[in-house]
This record gives structure tokens, sequence and C-alpha cells, in this order.
């Protein structure tokens, strides 16, 4: 799937709603940015936690549907959030998110949020959890 199918499957979800923008997507990296309005903020301006968290949960989700067999579908089980600085309203936020591992039952993901500015603002890892369907085994052969 290319980043502007991508993109068109995320435009009515909760990361459509907060302005998602993928801007590069491959099995093992992907990368977005987030408008920071003030309906995304706290009431001192800044990017709400929360939304820092959404954000990089869908970069990891979309690194996982990336590495999707047929039938399987994928949901994160486990996210810890570390917040080092702060975005104001009415900038750009740019993530940077990078398989630490994909493995046939679990990937694990980290996100590197950074301000305008290039400072860091927070990293998020992540793991999600592979689930549905999986290639059927080679039938045992005629003797």
């Amino acid at each position: 799937m290319d980043t502007a199918t991508l993109q068109q499957l995320l435009e009515p979800l909760f990361p459509g709603l907060m302005g998602l923008e993928l801007t590069a997507t491959s099995p093992e990296r992907v990368q977005a940015t987030l408008r920071v309005r003030p309906d995304l903020c706290t009431a001192g301006g800044i990017l709400h936690g929360g939304a820092y968290m959404a954000f990089a949960d869908t970069l990891g989700a979309v690194g996982t549907v990336l590495n999707l067999g047929p039938g399987q579908t994928t949901t994160t089980t486990d996210s810890s959030t570390k917040f080092i600085g702060s975005a104001r309203a009415g900038t750009l936020v740019r993530g940077d998110c990078v398989a630490l591992h994909r493995g046939r039952t679990t990937q694990v993901w980290q996100t590197s949020v950074f301000a305008e500015d290039g400072r860091l603002c927070a990293v998020v890892t992540q793991t999600q959890l592979v689930m549905g369907a999986r290639p059927a085994a080679a039938p045992p052969a005629d003797t």
C-alpha cells in the first residue's frame, strides 16, 4: 500500500480528524506531520500529551499494517511515552517512527516527535499485536 492510499484510509478516522499527514511510509519507517491546532492543546497552548500519544500510536499502527499478511489485523497492546519538550499552537510537529522488532506475532515501534525547530518533544515506544490469518502450511505430501 502506498502513502497516498494509507492517507485516504486515515482521513475519515480519528487520525484524519486530528490532521495527521503521512509524508513517507515503508515496512521499516513511517513519517508524518501534524499541525498543532488550538483544539489539540492544553489550556497553556501547547500540544496535549494525548495528542502526542495518538499521533505516535497511528504511526506505529501504519508501520505494522505495512507488514501484515492477508487476513491479518493489528492492535496496540502497550505504549510508553516520555515527554521531553513542548510544541506550541500554530506550529508543526514531525513524527519519525522506526521498527525495533517485526516479529510474527508482535511488532515494536518507536516514534520520536520533533517540534518545528527540530527539538525533541516526545519518544513513544509501542507494541502491536498481529492477529488473524497466517499463511497456511503446505499440505503433507501424498505417499
